[in-house]
């Protein structure tokens, strides 16, 4: 979407040094590989990197011209907007194209499953609502500015998924997407390495609410913590699986009912019932109609590397290695000890756990010595993944490797393929790896 200039220099509160354009209306780009004639760069400071170093670059590709912290001036531009901070400036633009097009904004985060739940709750919108949604996982600030500037002008719902790497993170993309409907689909371990308690998880989470629209509606798990954190003066409702009865189970279906309504969804796993329940309740609350609801989660499709069947090799693969954290990892070892026969666990490492780590690896194993299940084996591939295998039962066939060229050597050479073989491992472990060992490729 473009913006009207005076528009956008008021909004930024940019001092003009330079204005010699004929364009009322311009774009905004941060990429000079991709900027098209007549946009505006904005020079985005990061951690290792300053966009300002390659406003040149952005000229010579086309830029109208840029937005600039230091009084730069380049001759050959055409604009040069002089701003305190260029990411606040982006900011501010993007949260122009959320007042322009005014659609009802639905914002998700959580320690896992926000990508989950967007997905759902698009596959359900769109059966009423044309509807826009961040793309793939692209959840930061930057993300969030790309969303919005991607929006149709006829969007009539905006699925925003929030992210964050520490407190502040969330209040800041609240304030500039101001939400209507708000989800926290769950506040538990993940990041504890860098917030230091469940506590700070959980304030860091409920920052979604900070300029949501008090006329709202805010949807989360069933949690005391929450709870007690959340500052919201509007409607709040928790969910639970206690007020879900299932029906059906099934690998790649699962039928349930919830507060008297019959749902189905082409995937297993309680977590993405829970999920559900909380898409249903946010759609009830924009004021959506059961039959579209139930369409639209019948539609929904799990995403690349959430619980992803492949054969290879004559090998049966379910691929889950998008992320991990103690309770989702919890999760998925429950989903496969109750819905498959012979599978093999292939577990590895669980990042930014903090001191704790070796302690929330080694409860894994302890949860599934619970689940007695007999037929299972439990491959570990790294440090603290072997901490799961030191904790399994006697009975319990396992393994540790110290890297995942072993893991697949042992599975090769061991592992029969009547088997189903399981992976699972915080993105970082890089278990995609795996199957392109098993496949041959790189052994």
């Amino acid at each position: 979407m473009e913006l009207d200039l005076n528009e956008v220099i008021k909004a930024t509160n940019a001092n003009v040094l330079k204005n010699e354009t004929k364009l009322t209306e311009i774009g905004f780009s941060t990429d000079t590989r991709t900027i098209k004639a007549g946009e505006i760069f904005i020079p985005i400071k990061g951690e290792t990197f300053d966009g300002e170093n390659f406003i040149e670059n952005a000229l010579n590709s086309g830029a109208e011209g840029y937005f600039t912290r230091n009084n730069k001036v380049f001759d050959n531009s055409k604009i040069i907007l002089n701003v305190e901070d260029t990411l606040i400036a982006y900011l501010e633009c993007a949260k122009l194209c959320r007042t322009k097009i005014n659609p009802k904004v639905i914002a998700i985060t959580g320690s896992s499953g926000k990508t989950t739940t967007k997905e759902m709750m698009y596959s359900i919108c769109s059966q009423a609502f044309k509807t826009h949604k961040t793309s793939k996982n692209h959840n930061n600030e930057i993300g969030f500015c790309q969303t919005m500037f991607e929006m149709p002008i006829d969007t009539e719902v905006l699925i925003v998924e929030m992210g964050m790497r520490g407190l502040g993170e969330i209040e800041l993309l609240s304030k500039y997407a101001i939400p209507d409907i708000s989800i926290i689909t769950n506040a538990g371990t993940a990041h504890i390495g860098r917030l230091g308690s469940k506590e700070n998880i959980a304030k860091a989470k409920c920052e979604i609410t900070k300029y949501q629209k008090t006329d709202g509606v805010f949807v989360t798990e069933v949690n005391p913590m929450v709870e007690n954190i959340v500052e919201f003066d509007g409607q709040k409702i928790f969910c639970s699986l206690n007020d879900v009865d299932f029906l059906e189970k099934r690998p790649d279906y699962t039928k349930f009912s919830y507060k008297g309504n019959i749902f189905e969804i082409n995937v297993s796993g309680e977590y993405n019932v829970k999920d559900a329940i909380e898409c249903i309740e946010a759609a009830f609350a924009i004021g959506m109609e059961l039959k579209d609801i139930q369409q639209g989660l019948k539609n929904y499709k799990n995403i690349e590397k959430r619980f992803e069947e492949q054969t290879v090799n004559g090998y049966k693969i379910i691929n889950d290695s998008y992320n991990a954290n103690p309770d989702s990892m919890k999760g998925f070892v429950k989903n496969v000890v109750e819905l498959y026969g012979k599978p093999v666990l292939v577990l590895g490492n669980m990042g930014e756990l903090g001191e704790n780590s070796e302690k929330f690896h080694y409860e894994i194993g302890e949860y599934i010595n619970t689940l007695n299940k007999k037929d299972i084996i439990v491959l570990t591939v790294g440090d603290l993944a072997l901490k799961i295998s030191e904790a399994l039962n006697p009975d319990i066939k396992t393994q540790n490797f110290k890297n995942t060229s072993d893991l697949a050597c042992y599975i090769l050479a061991n592992i029969d393929k009547s088997y189903t073989i399981f992976l699972k491992a915080s993105r970082s472990e890089k278990f995609e790896d795996i199957i392109k060992m098993l496949e041959g490729d790189t052994l």
